[in-house]
């Protein structure tokens, strides 16, 4: 994985900008600590920061010209079926001075232009200049593992991996009014809209073409509901053959996302699906390398016990990290330092970490990333079910809810946060379809975010409008909405932030397209049932993992943020980051509505008042190091 960056001007004023190009690429040195190369052309500058995985020597540095010196790319990710895209370029009469992927796709583009993105098998963003027709063209993979974010004006086009590199072109800071109000119901902000007014990101499987005069043209390549409709056919009638097509698909993609010229490894949580990817890949190498992370003295939180049971089994070698708060603690600013727009998943501070200790020993880790979206794995998806379904149960929790709203909610307990879902259950089955999704995808209600805000958007409602457009009577509605929002927006900006900050790739075998084509064509009821989650995944691997892993209730990758906001983080949420002061001063938020969210949050009833904190210190500390200062 590297990082790329580039700017391309319309006029002379443009131009000026052009020189800005070092100071960019410069601010993505965590994603490519391996090199930097900058290319500059009449109007146009592209820069590139190499994390060396695939071909190492000089030879596949970037940007990258062609032999005819007419095309130049800047190329962020891996082609994990180069090879073979290789042989079909050679049997053309192409020759290749590299043996790098980075070539390969170059080639493809010269010769297919953007049907090349058809046949490519990988995670990418990637910017091709062709100095001839004086244009870029820019693609992003088909579900968005690689970020790219882009930003226009009547001066110049100016794109990059991240939002710190663009900011080196000067441009207008100023905060989206619409994605701030989103933000504060999911803690995190959906494509194509940043924090930033007329700061986008390129959507998952889209590309975007842009020329000299600021022309620019914008297309998916890659619509996951028309091809889920198109690939029906492949979904069996017969269960115990749809999981054996399942273990080859999935054998299949690990396989290739094991191709690597640097160590690899694999993250190993101790859930099904990480174990699943490490059961396949231990079987293709000697001593795999595992990590994960436990917490002391919270076992409501740790898994570690059932990641060593799979290290056990695959004899691989296998590290744990032992946290405690005062490691969280100790890693919180670099985190915050690492992400360039508000981004408030707390677990992104484990996966920090775990990044950080697991680039010590590899380069390359392996994910178990998407089979809780598209194979329905979160407890969500199970409530879904039963809202759909009614009955006796659903009847009864309807009746109680008075009583719920009464009683002590806490994530940092068993029976509170027991409590505590019980209670979202009960409020989300009052709803249709379509708010039930978004009251159970966020923390907050729309009256209650709107109310912290001294300001709201009218866009809030038209964006929220296209997030929920494909939720209706199909079950697959929801995992298809998750992919688009919860995937492409929340698990893998986290993974590819956190890790590119330690200048570690990432790779998720669940997402190759070949294997969410077969996922989304299944039967529902091979997804989930009234008993059993990612059914059909679990039973297709049962013989691979140790029992005590189909014994267990799923835990989240969660951090204990409560205990740590009556200790460590105290101060910073009563004398800094929410201080009353500061609040009223920076005229964003309602201070008395501030001032109401941290008395529930030291209450003995916090609920979900403890993510909403997080997002806003995370959002007060971005507001700080990017527009206060």
């Amino acid at each position: 994985m590297c990082g790329i960056a580039g700017v391309l001007a319309f006029n002379d004023e443009g131009k000026r900008h052009l020189n800005k190009i070092s100071a960019a690429t410069h601010s993505l040195i965590k994603r490519g600590p391996d090199g930097e190369g900058i290319y500059l052309h009449n109007n146009v500058a592209l820069g590139h920061r190499r994390l060396a995985i695939i071909d190492t020597t000089e030879a596949a540095s970037q940007p990258f010209t062609d032999a005819t010196g007419r095309y130049t790319i800047v190329f962020n990710g891996e082609i994990f079926n180069y090879q073979e895209l290789k042989n079909q370029l050679s049997n053309k009469g192409i020759h290749f001075r590299s043996q790098s992927d980075t070539e390969v796709l170059l080639y493809l583009y010269i010769n297919e232009k953007e049907k090349c993105l058809e046949q490519l098998d990988g995670e990418f963003a990637f910017a091709i200049y062709d100095n001839l027709k004086e244009e870029i063209f820019i693609a992003r993979d088909r579900f968005g593992i690689k970020p790219l974010y882009y930003f226009k004006d009547n001066e110049k086009f100016v794109f990059a991996s991240e939002i710190k590199a663009i900011l080196n072109f000067d441009i207008p800071k100023e905060i989206d009014e619409a994605s701030l109000q989103i933000y504060l119901h999911l803690n995190y902000i959906p494509a194509p809209y940043s924090i930033f007014k007329n700061v986008f990101k390129l959507d998952a499987g889209n590309y975007l073409i842009i020329n000299k005069t600021g022309a620019l043209k914008k297309k998916a390549y890659y619509i996951l509901p028309d091809i889920t409709r198109s690939t029906q056919a492949i979904s069996s009638t017969n269960y115990e053959l749809a999981q054996q097509q399942l273990k080859n698909l999935l054998e299949q993609s690990v396989l290739k996302r094991m191709i690597s010229d640097v160590p690899l490894g694999a993250f190993l949580s101790g859930g099904i699906d990480s174990s699943i990817i490490t059961a396949i890949a231990a079987q293709h190498t000697k001593h795999l390398n595992t990590f994960s992370i436990g917490y002391k003295n919270q076992p409501q939180f740790d898994e570690k016990r059932y990641a060593q049971l799979v290290a056990n089994k695959y004899k691989t070698n296998h590290t744990v990290f032992e946290l405690g708060n005062t490691d969280l603690f100790a890693n919180l600013h670099q985190m915050l330092e690492s992400i360039d727009e508000p981004f408030a998943d707390s677990s992104a501070l484990a996966v920090n970490i775990l990044s950080m200790h697991t680039k010590k020993h590899v380069t390359v880790a392996l994910s178990g990333d998407g089979a809780d979206e598209i194979f329905a794995g979160y407890n969500k998806h199970s409530a879904e079910l039963e809202a759909r379904k009614g009955g006796l149960k659903t009847s009864l929790i309807k009746s109680v809810h008075p009583l719920l709203k009464q009683l002590p909610k806490s994530r940092n307990t068993k029976a509170g946060n027991k409590i505590r879902q019980l209670e979202k259950f009960a409020e989300g089955i009052k709803l249709n379809e379509k708010e039930r999704y978004w009251r159970w995808a966020g923390y907050t209600s729309d009256d209650e975010q709107e109310n912290l805000l001294l300001k709201t958007s009218k866009e809030f409602a038209s964006r929220k409008k296209d997030i929920l457009k494909n939720i209706n009577s199909d079950y697959n509605s929801v995992l298809l909405t998750d992919v688009q929002l919860v995937l492409e927006n929340d698990m893998l900006v986290k993974v590819d932030r956190m890790s590119m900050s330690q200048s570690l790739e990432v790779r998720v075998p669940f997402l190759d397209h070949k294997i969410v084509a077969f996922a989304f064509a299944l039967p529902t009821n091979y997804k989930i049932d009234g008993k059993q989650r990612k059914k059909i995944l679990r039973d297709a691997f049962k013989p691979f993992l140790p029992e005590e892993l189909y014994h267990r209730e799923k835990q989240g990758f969660e951090v204990p943020l409560l205990n740590w906001f009556h200790t460590d983080l105290k101060t910073m949420i009563t004398d800094d980051l929410l201080n009353d002061t500061f609040i009223k001063e920076q005229g964003i938020f309602d201070p008395r509505r501030i001032s109401n969210l941290k008395e529930q949050l030291f209450s003995n009833n916090p609920n979900d008042a403890v993510a909403q904190v997080w997002g806003l210190i995370v959002f007060q500390y971005w507001w700080k190091k990017t527009i206060g200062k």
